[in-house]
């Protein structure tokens, strides 16, 4: 089949998936409340836009009886025809992009496919925020055109995943940000901010253009793995690797990203299934973060803390835990079914009902969707020119190029010269399988070309050989990719992981490439003429110190799950049209790691035990690759300025209070105050040179340590990055702007924080400074 029209028939397969699904209706015009052409309209207070949302939504609440109020609480949520009030579907999915998975968008209208980026592990490895909220950005514009279009019941996406990437075997993984707390942290903000519609410093520019939600709060990080499934998986977790580790993502998602929605998990944490447990929804959620959104459960999460998980005595206790722990949506009918008669046996009171009915209208009303017709608001001119727009595909190629990581170049194997390779062998079940690109939770994307359609157009004269009967490899070709090999110039192969190997549900139990691909590639590498090329496709990390230390491999890139445009990307950074920039997002561990239990949730080494720890701030193995690791076309050198600080004082005067057992003055930042800790900022000056041939974007990482590793200490944290822009040549100043308290400080074994005073360093690749904390 051609490289093109294997992605058309991708999308057409899409496509049926969704026409043998009831029949859905749409019309021109969007669902909405509030019809002046409505005559009791003007009698409801909750149509009146001069209202606060609050006096609007405690209106429409008084209105409904309990009969009317408790079927609003699932995902599918009815019309309420004697007030004009349309159904509405909270499910819908954009992890990169509009997805088919969910129940609130719909693509077998007008619009039969969405823009789709590189998953998200890919897209992390930009280290670049202006380019996560540019896709945030994008997904929301889609998302409100299809929505005018008429093909959407709802603008609620339960997008992103921000859960913390901590064992290289989790099978979504691929979904996040990768396994750094602060990475995390920083795209939740800025995805989440791009998407709703505010600007990229956080400044809100009035109504909602679609409701991002967080998710899954919290200590989620495991499917099916060995028999432990994350449906009655009982996370055990420290105080202190849920303030430095777990926390951290939905903590900043909430305060600066202002997300609109959380979404608690499936699985307990210490004992008490996340959905039911008061502490983290209402007290720390609600409480110490203003979240001010709703929470949605995982869907039948709620069923499940009766069921599998046996946490509740009956289906009505499972409905009241919940509710009074502050979820207010049950993605599934389940609270639906028993919130009734949970009221009737007194287990739970319509009070509860109504605060719940609160924060799920009042996201209605704040997406405008009680203000009249949407085409009369802001809004409502966004139709389907803005759905695959060439801007929206520039920004996906963009995302795909900028995420793909170098991670092995002998000789300057690469790039390749166009002019000079007469013939090419391109090999491996992952060159000419479009749907591979794309990764978990996808939509029908608007268009694309595999690596082989790609790499057909740089080289007319382009021979394929699969090798693999898929990614398993459980059969394998290699005879005639033998033969392909010593008959052209240079040899790509394609390798690597899909869906079949790592998506929700599923967890890897090994580490290296699967089946009988390390043979296939061994044997290829050794009849090419050429040190070959490993291009590796895959959410998770492989262990390839093979091919790390084989000589007849002399290029290898990570190109992660690159989305429509993956295919253009790989080739385009292979012929040197672009510079790769990636950096790892991900510890990249031994097979020998699988050794420890995905159960285990401890973050910190174990050295009495043996136990490693996880992800860079605490493994005290040698990895296959660091995280941050990534080579580039030309080479960036590093210096602190010379005018940088050296000594920070804390004012004397402040009552403060220094904590026990510790080797040097350390002191709770909460005891130094939100105001001082706030007035504590330095900047780091770095000025970044690039030295080799060719321009290229940067990410550069600025971590902090310790002088020691006592109670707990990280090996290393990273506390900032940007990416930058060099031409050859180039150099530049990049700035960081540190708050000790916030960066400098850590993690106590009780969760509380405290900034240690003495010695401090910033770390720039490996280049050094010193700060001095003094009290």
């Amino acid at each position: 089949m051609g490289a093109d029209r294997e992605l058309r028939v991708l999308s057409a397969l899409l496509l049926l998936l969704l026409l043998v699904q009831p029949h859905v209706v749409f019309s021109s015009t969007p669902p909405f409340a509030c019809d002046p052409s409505n005559p009791s309209t003007p009698d409801y207070a909750f149509c009146k836009t001069t209202l606060p949302v609050d006096k609007r939504v405690s209106d429409l609440v008084s209105r409904l009886t309990l009969d009317e109020k408790i079927p609003q609480l699932g995902d599918i949520a009815p019309a309420i025809p004697r007030l004009g009030v349309p159904s509405y579907k909270w499910w819908s999915e954009a992890l990169h992009g509009l997805s088919f998975w969910g129940r609130g968008i719909h693509f077998n209208g007008t619009i039969r496919s969405a823009t789709s980026f590189p998953q998200v592990i890919l897209t992390a490895a930009s280290f670049n925020p202006r380019l996560w909220y540019r896709i945030g950005q994008a997904i929301g514009m889609e998302a409100r055109a299809i929505y005018n279009m008429g093909q959407a019941e709802g603008l609620t996406f339960w997008s992103p995943n921000v859960n913390i990437f901590r064992d290289p075997r989790w099978g979504r993984g691929q979904e996040t940000p990768g396994e750094d707390p602060m990475t995390a942290s920083k795209y939740a903000v800025y995805f989440v901010r791009g998407l709703q519609g505010d600007s990229f410093r956080g400044r809100r520019s009035g109504q909602l253009k679609a409701s991002a939600c967080c998710k899954h709060y919290t200590a989620y990080d495991m499917d099916n793995w060995k028999g432990n499934r994350r449906y009655t998986f009982d996370a055990r977790v420290t105080a202190q690797d849920m303030e430095d580790t777990y926390q951290p993502p939905f903590r900043s998602c909430i305060k600066q990203g202002r997300a609109t929605c959380l979404m608690c998990s499936y699985n307990r944490v210490n004992g008490v299934p996340t959905c039911a447990d008061y502490n983290l929804l209402s007290k720390t959620a609600r409480g110490l973060w203003g979240f001010t959104g709703y929470i949605a459960s995982d869907c039948d999460a709620v069923a499940l803390i009766y069921g599998a998980d046996g946490y509740a005595k009956s289906a009505e206790d499972a409905v009241a835990d919940v509710l009074k722990a502050g979820m207010d949506l049950n993605c599934g009918d389940y609270v639906q079914k028993y919130a009734g008669s949970a009221v009737k046996e007194g287990k739970l009171s319509e009070s509860e009902i109504n605060r719940a009915l609160h924060n799920l209208f009042s996201l209605r009303m704040r997406l405008g969707l009680f203000n009249a017709s949407p085409k009369h608001q802001a809004s409502g001119t966004i139709f389907a020119n803005q759905i695959c727009s060439k801007e929206h595909q520039d920004l996906a190629l963009e995302a795909a190029q900028d995420g793909v990581v170098l991670l092995k170049n002998t000789a300057n194997l690469l790039p390749l010269a166009r002019s000079k390779v007469t013939s090419l062998g391109v090999i491996g079940p992952n060159a000419n399988v479009g749907y591979k690109l794309l990764g978990n939770y996808g939509g029908p994307p608007c268009k694309g070309i595999t690596p082989l359609g790609a790499l057909q157009t740089y080289v007319g004269s382009t021979r394929y050989v699969a090798g693999c009967d898929s990614a398993a490899c459980t059969s394998s070709s290699i005879d005639d990719a033998v033969q392909l090999a010593k008959s052209v110039d240079y040899v790509i192969m394609f390798m690597g992981l899909d869906q079949d190997q790592e998506r929700e549900d599923l967890d890897r139990v090994d580490l290296v490439l699967p089946g009988m691909q390390q043979t296939l590639v061994s044997s290829v590498a050794g009849a090419s003429k050429r040190p070959i090329i490993l291009v590796l496709l895959s959410g998770g990390p492989v262990d390839i110190t093979f091919a790390k230390l084989d000589g007849r491999i002399g290029g290898i890139l990570w190109a992660g799950y690159p989305g429509e445009a993956g295919g253009l990307a790989i080739a385009r950074i292979i012929f040197g049209e672009h510079n790769p920039g990636g950096r790892l997002p991900v510890t990249w561990y031994p097979q020998e790691f699988t050794r420890v239990p995905m159960t285990d949730m401890r973050m910190r080494a174990d050295a009495a035990s043996g136990y490693p720890g996880r992800t860079y701030r605490f493994y005290t193995g040698k990895p296959v690759y660091r995280f941050g690791y990534g080579l580039s076309y030309t080479t960036y050198s590093y210096e602190f300025e010379a005018e940088a600080v050296t000594s920070i004082y804390l004012n004397d005067s402040l009552p403060l209070q220094a904590t026990a057992n510790s080797d040097i003055p350390s002191y709770n930042t909460a005891s130094i105050g939100s105001n001082a800790c706030g007035k504590l900022k330095l900047s780091a000056a770095v000025s970044v040179k690039n030295h080799g041939p060719m321009a290229g974007k940067h990410p550069v990482l600025l971590f902090s340590r310790w002088p020691s590793l006592q109670h707990g200490k990280p090996v290393k944290q990273l506390i900032g990055f940007k990416s930058v822009h060099l031409e050859a040549g180039e150099i530049t100043k990049v700035v960081f702007s540190l708050w000790p308290c916030r960066q400098l400080s850590r993690a106590m074994g009780d969760g509380t924080r405290v900034l240690d005073g003495g010695s401090h360093f910033l770390v720039v690749g490996e280049k050094e400074h010193e700060i001095n904390i003094v009290f």
